[in-house]
């Protein structure tokens, strides 16, 4: 990550995120606010052209993967208004990176605490002032270096509650992580007061060397670029983890099924493409 910006990852997700806006219809998440937040227009991204798997470094705009990004927000968000309407007033959105969900946050009384480095909180609050997007009081910016801050003590810092149920939204971020790092997280998580859930998207090994070089191109690119993929789970190897831990109900969905979930016709006809074929959600309450 450039020490003055955002991730290349984080700025190409909120592109996916305007591009969805645009190019699909009708669109799995309404978010009118992430092309402003990156600075580009209706005319700049309708100029993008449509690109497809087997084109080289396709991006964020290949159908499939923009579909994704969307779909796992929506689900996030969805998570989080049922926990509103149970009474639940604090949202945990570890990795925040350039998500705008706390900016259209519909749920009164909900407060949004966004976790992610120094550095690209101080990008993005830059840019929502000179994108004219407010920032609302039920916003919490919470800067976390995890090389020298630990999350606990800068939540606690930050007026975040443990004594009160919450929802943690952990979207984009499990894979760049060490496996010990993601257990870390998810014992603190654990422990807060119930009932509490935590919504998080990880890539599961490849299941041939098919799936392996795809994924292995995927890895060496992202790594070449600064952002190196670290971890890999099994669903029953996730699940058992977040059983260890205490969480009973646990849902877990393929990145296609999840697709699925918001289209009135199926995406792929049983056959989704390499390009998600490794991701899946999941989301685990206690």
């Amino acid at each position: 990550m450039d020490a003055e910006e955002p991730s290349r990852t984080a700025q190409a997700t909120a592109y996916a995120r305007a591009y969805h806006q645009i190019a699909d219809r009708p669109p799995i998440l309404n978010d009118p606010l992430a092309a402003r937040l990156i600075g580009v227009t209706a005319e700049d991204l309708s100029m993008d052209s449509e690109p497809t798997e087997d084109r080289p470094g396709s991006g964020v705009t290949y159908r499939p993967r923009r579909l994704f990004f969307a779909a796992r927000s929506r689900f996030a968000e969805d998570r989080v208004a049922s926990a509103a309407s149970a009474g639940v007033r604090q949202v945990v959105v570890l990795g925040a990176g350039l998500d705008t969900f706390a900016y259209r946050n519909p749920h009164r009384g909900m407060q949004v605490f966004e976790v992610d480095h120094p550095a690209t909180q101080a990008w993005k609050r830059r840019r929502l002032v000179e994108a004219g997007i407010e920032i609302p009081d039920t916003v919490t910016f919470v800067p976390v270096d995890f090389e020298t801050d630990v999350l606990a003590n800068r939540l606690r810092s930050s007026g975040f509650t443990r004594e009160d149920p919450a929802v943690f939204v952990w979207l984009g971020v499990v894979f760049y992580l060490t496996p010990d790092a993601v257990g870390a997280t998810l014992e603190y998580i654990a422990t807060q007061a119930s009932p509490t859930e935590v919504i998080f998207d990880y890539l599961q090994p490849p299941a041939n060397e098919v799936e392996r070089a795809r994924l292995r191109e995927r890895a060496d690119r992202l790594a070449a670029a600064g952002e190196p993929w670290f971890s890999y789970f099994t669903p029953d190897d996730i699940a058992a983890r977040l059983s260890d831990l205490g969480f009973t109900d646990i849902v877990d969905h393929s990145a296609a099924e999840l697709i699925d979930r918001y289209l009135d016709e199926p995406e792929f006809d049983g056959d989704p493409p390499g390009a998600i074929l490794a991701s899946r959600i999941l989301r685990a309450g206690r």
